[in-house]
């Protein structure tokens, strides 16, 4: 996978469940998934899937996933969220950082 702003290719298994904070040091989740998509014959992350929805949606079974948790009693269930490339600052692999706050970004 090719990192958009960087061009330099990232090892995708390396960045699975590394802890996101945001730009304050709050954390956000592990990344669980990431979205890419084919461009000029290359496949270029758009998109990191962060936190429990994001195991689910990699799992494809959001809607059994959620049933059966809430049958099993969870009252609330955290979505997890949508981090555009450009909003995940990657120059420290190990520690991923947003380069916004939690509250400025989608949810899942």
């Amino acid at each position: 996978m090719l990192d958009h702003e960087m061009s330099r290719e990232l090892h995708l298994e390396l960045l699975l469940g590394k802890l996101v904070t945001d730009s304050r040091g709050d954390r956000l989740g592990r990344i669980e998934e990431v979205r890419a998509e084919e461009q000029a014959g290359e496949w270029v992350i758009v998109e990191y899937l962060v936190g429990f929805a994001a195991i689910v949606e990699r799992l494809s079974a959001w809607n059994i996933g959620t049933a059966l948790l809430q049958l099993l009693g969870a009252r609330k269930l955290h979505h997890g969220h949508c981090v555009p490339w450009h909003k995940l600052d990657l120059s420290d692999p190990e520690h991923p950082r947003l380069t916004c706050t939690i509250a400025e970004l989608q949810g899942l």
